[in-house]
């Protein structure tokens, strides 16, 4: 796959056809990918070159704040002194500017391609409890069932809070567990009873079912976005 890095389109040779080209090639593969139903990493790839770009036309000097695990304090330095040498340049800035206006409208076509993809997968996507909920629901497992398939991935989940500009948001990790395959014995309340009987650091888990009745890719698509609804699920149940 081929990859961009964070200040692409201010590195080397600045000029415009040059840099469309870069774009275009790396949104092509992209676009490919999205065209199977393939989200990620693509999608938040994208969406960070997007922010990075505008941040960069913005002038904005906390890049490393938004952008924590993407940018280091040396690339953010980078993008710095960029701007600090351009700025000087009148031609180079307007032949930079040119580019990241291009840049940001493309790129904005491609996200809205991929976010009407992940609205359509998000929208076929249900969750149910199973049994009775614990007062702590950060932890627990959940089962993802896809099509009409009997297999049913097992995950554990641990949900934490972090705070980023003054506000808090939630994260999820996840881990495989196990596939079972469910039948008329072998039910959600059957797999739960059995995780429970097998795995004594969860004796009381929160337990849910993410289903969807279509089939998508695992773990481009299907994993991250039913991650997403269910720390959605679990946030609006406790609000």
């Amino acid at each position: 796959m081929r990859t961009l890095s964070e200040t692409w389109f201010a590195e080397g040779y600045i000029d415009f056809e040059l840099k469309k080209y870069t774009l275009l090639a790396y949104l092509q593969e992209v676009n490919s990918c999205f065209r199977q139903n393939m989200l990620y990493p693509e999608l938040a790839d994208i969406i960070f070159h997007y922010n990075n770009i505008i941040a960069f036309r913005e002038n904005k000097r906390f890049l490393q704040e938004q952008f924590p695990k993407k940018l280091s304090g040396i690339q953010m330095q980078k993008l710095q002194w960029l701007y600090e040498q351009l700025i000087e340049d009148d031609e180079m800035m307007q032949e930079l500017e040119d580019i990241i206006n291009y840049s940001a409208n493309t790129i904005k076509q491609t996200i809205s391609n991929g976010a009407e993809i992940y609205e359509f997968v998000e929208t076929k996507i249900n969750i149910t409890p199973i049994g009775i909920v614990p007062l702590d629901n950060n932890e627990g497992y959940f089962f993802l069932n896809t099509g009409d398939e009997k297999d049913t991935r097992v995950y554990q989940y641990r949900l934490s809070i972090f705070e980023k500009s003054e506000e808090k948001y939630r994260s999820i990790k996840t881990a495989y567990i196990d596939m079972w395959y469910r039948s008329i014995a072998t039910t959600y309340e059957h797999i739960k009873y059995e995780l429970i009987r097998k795995r004594s650091d969860l004796p009381n888990p929160a337990v849910y079912a993410v289903e969807t009745s279509l089939k998508f890719p695992l773990e481009e698509t299907l994993l991250p976005i039913a991650k997403r609804c269910l720390v959605k699920f679990i946030s609006s149940a406790a609000a």
